[in-house]
């Protein structure tokens, strides 16, 4: 998210609040005109609607220079150890990976990486789903996409280091299923 989409959250924010502490004095009369409030509201609105839309452009445009290539990436390297990948884009709010069992067309491990609804930033979610046999159900697990990295350094993350991301939840996965004693 740009400096200047981060300023214009923050002043939302600030007026959305001070709108707030007006309704809450009760009886008092406002200082201003009731259509000035109408106008603000509706300016913070626009504001907050621009910043979703800003985000959702920011995350399609990850998906596509980013994520995409790496997974492509990827799904054709796992081919050299028997794993099919198919990859792609779900509504234009998340993105996934999913990896079979080796010489099965059973899925195994799916990485999926979300942007959760109405986002002002890319505060990105990720899913890892997997089984641990082809008959075994499937687990979820969600937490935080490049835990610690900042929503404004999402877009600078290169090819590389979400392969690199995607193979140590993979192994993870992997080790836990094969070392369960379930």
């Amino acid at each position: 998210m740009e400096a200047k989409q981060i300023f214009r959250l923050k002043i939302a924010f600030i007026v959305l609040l001070s709108s707030k502490r007006e309704t809450r004095k009760g009886l008092e009369m406002p200082d201003k005109d009731w259509r000035d409030s109408l106008r603000a509201c509706f300016e913070n609105i626009e504001i907050l609607e621009r910043c979703i839309a800003e985000t959702d452009e920011n995350f399609r445009q990850f998906c596509e220079f980013i994520a995409e290539p790496a997974f492509e990436a990827l799904a054709g390297e796992l081919k050299i150890y028997g794993v099919k990948a198919r990859f792609g884009v779900s509504r234009g709010k998340s993105t996934w990976i999913q990896c079979n069992f080796p010489k099965s067309r059973v899925d195994h491990f799916h990485y999926i990486i979300s942007l959760p609804k109405n986002s002002v930033e890319l505060k990105l979610r990720l899913h890892i789903r997997g089984r641990k046999t082809a008959r075994s159900p499937l687990t979820e697990e969600e937490k935080p996409f490049f835990e610690g990295l900042p929503p404004a350094k999402v877009m600078k993350i290169s090819k590389e280091e979400l392969i690199h991301n995607i193979i140590a939840h993979y192994r993870d996965f992997a080790l836990r299923a094969l070392m369960s004693t379930d």
